[in-house]
């Protein structure tokens, strides 16, 4: 499809690719103004941009929109794509923008006019008659959307700025085939079933309390969960030859002067005053690992040095930006940092990238690398941009690995490599990410003495594989609907009998598993055994136990299983020994 640049030339840019969907959204956001202001002419547009899965546009209505509204404003869309509208470009001076906007009376528009630079570039597209200030890029026609949705409706403060008016934001997708929203659909609806956030409550694994928004409280099966993560985390970093290191939660302002994120992420820390010195929650791990390097003089006979850390970390969101595990406002970061020479860096960087597939297959995800160059608010020189860059790169291709380049959107301090895995039903998350980094060690002084008696700068590896660890649980809980893995559920057995006089049996047979480290549970209740069963499947317990007369006879129990064919559920009697073995069995071949 033509995509249409701001230089008014068009550039040839398929769907598929991440700028083609880009422009194509953004250009739904316009058609959804457009068809918002014919029906409703007083109502004021704010902001309207692309998002990775669809767009959204801000407005300011001047009555309670409400669904029926929705369903007239994407009757008018299909309206007005159905009229083929061509995209102009039109590049205007900062005078020119502001007045045309003070003609539309457009006051969210008029603001951001004014907050801009007078050297900056402004540039109208315009679509029939709807004219929009924009940087593009957009699709060159209306026609190419064949299929769109109006998805919700929410509310959302001007800026994200709870101190500012609460406007309306419409989601919305599109796409350049019917088939392809169709399956979108599909896909909504199948996620809805897998929302970790339902299903976290209904397997009482989490919580959120009004007391703490965005601060997640886990319960005592969901922290059995983490803790578990954590053991697989601490036993292939030991493998791997990681040492691992706990840093303070909250350190001296100074301290986040030297490591930049004072300066460049200071919006996004929650501060303290002690003893009359500016503090700061630690929104990142890697300036603390610093100092533990520099705690001790260094040889380069200790390199490359890799240190872990599972560190509790905290970043201002705003509450709009909240959505259960996957956006909190605190979460553990599975960090490392690895110290080493230039000659190192290739096979650390390959080293980091083994280690990832390894713990990604085990969990049956496979994934897609992004690369992202340098930021606007960078630091450090153009060679040593260009030399971790290149790093970067080269170990990719040494590991036989595509990536797709993502212009702009490294880390401060460095370019770095994102890993993006795919679940279940084909959507992806970034966990996983490399990013190379000349800059703190630099900022920070560490050194090692060289074979030469000399002292040199290490190069440092910033790392993390599961990302936030409470944001891949609620990945996990969403990519197997909570029917974990046999050697990761928090409870892998349930122990059934079939009246009160087989009790002492079954706690028998409980105190037996448990002995033979199995995650097992009894359901005493006083229900009837059917009820039991039922609920024990709801609760995605991989194994139910069930004894009665023939078992305490036999010293047997009979097993059903949660992951298998119904006619396959029932595996019949067996001693407790053998279901024993089997669920460690199981652990070993991480299914």
């Amino acid at each position: 499809m033509k995509v249409l640049l701001k230089n008014g030339e068009t550039k040839e840019i398929a769907f598929e690719e991440k700028e083609g969907r880009k422009a194509f959204w953004h250009t739904s956001a316009h058609v959804l103004a457009q068809a918002v202001k014919r029906l409703y002419p007083d109502t004021k547009c704010g902001i309207g941009p692309a998002t990775e899965n669809g767009f959204y546009y801000d407005f300011a209505f001047s009555f309670p929109f409400l669904e029926e509204h929705l369903q007239a404003v994407e009757k008018e869309m299909k309206a007005i794509v159905k009229e083929s509208l061509s995209l102009q470009v039109k590049e205007v001076s900062k005078a020119e923008a502001y007045a045309f906007m003070e003609a539309q009376k457009e006051d969210f528009k008029l603001e951001l006019i004014r907050q801009l630079p007078e050297s900056e570039d402004i540039f109208f597209y315009r679509q029939g008659d709807y004219t929009e200030l924009c940087a593009g890029p957009h699709i060159s026609n209306t026609s190419r959307i064949k299929a769109l949705k109006l998805l919700s409706v929410a509310g959302a403060y001007w800026k994200g700025d709870e101190g500012n008016q609460m406007l309306t934001r419409i989601y919305g997708i599109s796409f350049p085939k019917a088939s392809e929203l169709d399956a979108y659909l599909q896909t909504l609806e199948e996620a809805k079933a897998r929302d970790h956030r339902k299903l976290g409550r209904e397997l009482g694994l989490f919580a959120f309390m009004d007391e703490g928004p965005g601060f997640p409280f886990f319960l005592p099966k969901g922290l059995l969960l983490k803790n578990l993560l954590i053991e697989y985390w601490r036993k292939i970093h030991t493998e791997e030859g990681y040492v691992e290191i706990a840093t303070p939660v909250m350190l001296n302002r100074k301290l986040w002067e030297i490591s930049g994120h004072w300066e460049h992420y200071h919006e996004n820390m929650c501060t303290s005053v002690i003893d009359g010195s500016d503090y700061a929650l630690k929104p990142m791990n890697c300036p603390g690992g610093m100092l533990v390097y520099k705690s001790q003089p260094r040889s380069y006979k200790e390199l490359p040095l890799r240190v872990g850390e599972l560190g509790l970390v905290h970043r201002f969101e705003k509450s709009g930006q909240l959505h259960g595990l996957m956006r909190t406002r605190c979460f553990t970061q599975d960090d490392a940092h690895i110290f080493m020479t230039k000659e190192q860096v290739q096979d650390e960087i390959c080293g980091v990238m083994k280690l990832i597939d390894k713990v990604y297959a085990r969990f049956g995800f496979s994934y897609e690398i992004e690369l992202s160059t340098r930021p606007e608010n960078s630091i450090g020189s153009d060679e040593e941009w260009e030399l971790a860059t290149h790093a970067l790169q080269a170990a990719a291709q040494n590991m036989g690995k595509a990536y797709i380049v993502n212009e702009g959107d490294g880390a401060f301090y460095g370019p770095k490599l994102d890993f993006h895995l795919k679940d279940s039903i084909g959507r992806t998350w970034q966990c996983g990410t490399i990013q190379l980094d000349f800059q703190l060690p630099k900022r920070f002084g560490v050194e090692y003495m060289g074979a030469d008696g000399q002292k040199h700068r290490p190069i440092m590896l910033h790392r993390v594989v599961f990302g936030s660890i409470e944001r891949f649980i609620g990945i996990l809980i969403e990519h197997f609907t909570g029917n974990f893995p046999v050697w990761l559920s928090p409870v892998q057995v349930r122990v059934l009998f079939v009246s009160d006089k087989y009790l002492p049996y079954a706690q028998n047979i409980l105190q037996e598993l448990k002995g033979s480290g199995i995650r097992v549970e009894i359901d005493e209740r006083d229900e009837k055994l059917g009820y039991k069963i039922r609920e024990a499947r709801m609760d995605k317990v991989p194994y139910m136990v069930i004894v009665g007369e023939k078992e305490q006879k036999q010293h047997t129990v009979s097993v059903r299983q949660r992951d298998a064919e119904p006619q396959k559920q029932d595996m019949g009697e067996m001693a407790p020994a053998r279901l024993i073995s089997l669920i460690h069995e199981k652990g070993e071949r991480k299914s």
